[in-house]
């Protein structure tokens, strides 16, 4: 007869995360294409090295407050499924439907394709320095990076979470190869780069929130929820889901800043703009041993942010359709490899079809304002949420004062029938001869006129 096969069980995402994994998602969400392509992109709006090393910190702090709103929400909502389902559970089906259609029709598919590019031409940046790769094979490589992670994140969940956390300590590598060579060169006395960093003349403020945007893409994977996408497979998630979101963004942050600092105690503002690579621009005029390492450890750190997106956004589509908003295929699970093996695979027309037609630039500016749009609208379910489950009692919670805040809205608010008193014609007579009246006793009190035009 030969020995039983082992029953696997009932059929079921199994908690897989544990604190190590939830840092070292987070780490390989945010530390991707982001930093080694966004600082031309934040130079560019800005115009000068003191204002975008500004607008880094800004984005920095500004992700920080983003990620542990997301924080007690994860603690509050216990489903998985990130701000899909904060939406939903907050605001309402409408506004979580909106999200998901835009997410998977736009945002979540743009963003696969950046990263994809940018892992791309770092890999082929050695082979044809110092030319530029050839758009095209810049292409298929990133398809290629692609296939792979979509292929693993299909076959196992613990495969897919170890690789994240190798890769993660590898991304860490990489900031650390910019950032002491740098800070080793600033110490020696190399601060000519910074010494007319607020040149005013550069200043471009009417596309400063186009620096923001691409400040914002390097941090984007503050997504806490990348670990409340994965909130049902999270090991202790009231302890390990905020104290991941909080070590993680900080260390961010500082190496952030840091490896601007270090591109710029290298590279002029010029070297930046023209740079197709940063971080191997940089290489080339630090240290040529380090010209040929630096793209395979920038490459690694974009295939980990691929890796981290479908490992995240797959769970947005799995609850979607277990909430009934998206086809029930995408809820069910692989009776073997129990990964959700259809929602894994969706993404695979879309992110193929973007990154033939899509360039970089291009992509990141196209999805950034809709992403934005929704983290804003999660985060004020946070509120919401609080208002309507005061029983709920979180084990972590962000210090907001609501009082304040509902009077700076209705502050803003009530400018609204204002603005329709004031332009539609619609003051009522007797407050037309009011103000009339005294507006000419003003004008005789404070001896003023209207401007008077001059016709030549």
């Amino acid at each position: 007869m030969g020995k039983p096969k082992k029953k696997e069980g009932a059929v079921f995402l199994r908690k897989k995360i544990t604190l190590l994994r939830a840092f070292s998602l987070l780490i390989g969400s945010m530390v991707g294409s982001g930093i080694f392509i966004s600082p031309k992109g934040v130079l560019k709006n800005t115009g000068n090295v003191g204002l975008s090393l500004i607008v880094w910190f800004a984005c920095g702090i500004l992700s920080m407050f983003g990620a542990l709103s997301y924080a007690e929400l994860g603690t509050r909502i216990t489903k998985s499924g990130g701000h899909y389902v904060y939406i939903l559970e907050t605001l309402g089906p409408l506004p979580g439907f909106l999200f998901l259609w835009a997410e998977y029709f736009a945002i979540r598919p743009a963003n696969s394709a950046v990263v994809a590019l940018a892992f791309g031409r770092y890999i082929l940046e050695p082979f044809f320095a110092p030319c530029p790769a050839p758009l095209s094979a810049v292409k298929l490589v990133a398809l290629l990076g692609y296939y792979i992670v979509l292929i693993l994140n299909s076959w196992s969940v613990t495969w897919s979470a170890r690789l994240q956390t190798i890769l993660s300590i590898i991304k860490l590598a990489a900031l650390a190869l910019i950032i002491v060579p740098g800070m080793m060169l600033l110490a020696q006395g190399r601060t000519e780069n910074f010494r007319d960093a607020f040149d005013s003349q550069m200043v471009v403020l009417d596309k400063l929130p186009l620096a923001f945007y691409a400040g914002m893409f390097a941090y984007s994977g503050w997504y806490v929820f990348q670990t409340s996408f994965v909130r049902e497979e999270l090991v202790e998630p009231e302890r390990n889901l905020p104290l991941a979101v909080i070590v993680s963004v900080i260390t961010v942050i500082v190496g952030y800043m840091l490896t601007n600092v270090s591109y710029y105690t290298v590279l002029t503002a010029a070297d930046v703009l023209a740079s197709q690579a940063v971080a191997v621009s940089f290489a080339r005029k630090a240290f040529q041993s380090l010209i040929s390492v630096i793209p395979i450890l920038v490459s690694l750190s974009c295939f980990g942010t691929m890796n981290g997106g479908i490992f995240t956004f797959s769970r947005t589509l799995f609850v979607a359709s277990r909430e009934g908003q998206w086809p029930p295929l995408f809820s069910m699970i692989h009776i073997h490899r129990h990964t959700p093996l259809p929602a894994v695979l969706l993404m695979f027309p879309l992110v193929t079809a973007m990154i033939c037609v899509g360039e970089l630039y291009h992509l990141l500016n196209f999805f950034s304002f809709s992403r934005w749009l929704f983290i804003g609208l999660a985060t004020l379910g946070l509120t919401v949420h609080r208002c309507r489950h005061p029983e709920i009692l979180s084990s972590f919670k962000v210090m907001v004062d609501p009082v304040s805040i509902s009077i700076g809205c209705a502050m803003v608010l009530s400018g609204f029938p204002v603005y329709y008193l004031l332009t539609n014609g619609s003051m009522p007579n007797c407050c037309r001869t009011t103000s009339h009246y005294l507006t000419l006793k003003l004008q005789i009190l404070l001896k003023v006129i209207q401007q008077e035009i001059k016709t030549y």
